[in-house]
């Protein structure tokens, strides 16, 4: 079952700390679409629950844009398990990931 969301993603794509150029909604060869691209990663942005599937879309992306993958982890405040879970799971297998969080 899903949240009832305050905001879409694009909401805090926009409250991210950005001191960077970056493009947004970047169509890929493979037609996906990158929710972000900048000089050095490829990012996904998702919801917390989502934290499984982010991997998997930030390293497709990082493949097409051979950008580094990144993962902005949108969370509940005091609500750290998802982000905790994210990050164990890139330690453990070694990915190629970086990560930063937003709070809903």
């Amino acid at each position: 079952m899903t949240r009832k969301r305050k905001n879409f993603e694009k909401y805090y794509q926009a409250l991210w700390d950005w001191n960077i150029e970056r493009k947004f909604e970047v169509r890929l060869p493979d037609c996906s679409r990158c929710d972000c691209v900048t000089s050095t990663h490829a990012i996904e942005f998702d919801f917390s629950e989502n934290w499984m599937k982010a991997i998997g879309q930030a390293l497709n992306y990082a493949l097409y844009t051979e950008k580094r993958a990144g993962i902005v982890l949108i969370i509940p405040e005091n609500d750290y398990k998802h982000w905790k879970r994210l990050n164990d799971f890139i330690g453990y297998y070694n990915l190629p990931i970086d990560t930063w969080k937003v709070f809903e």
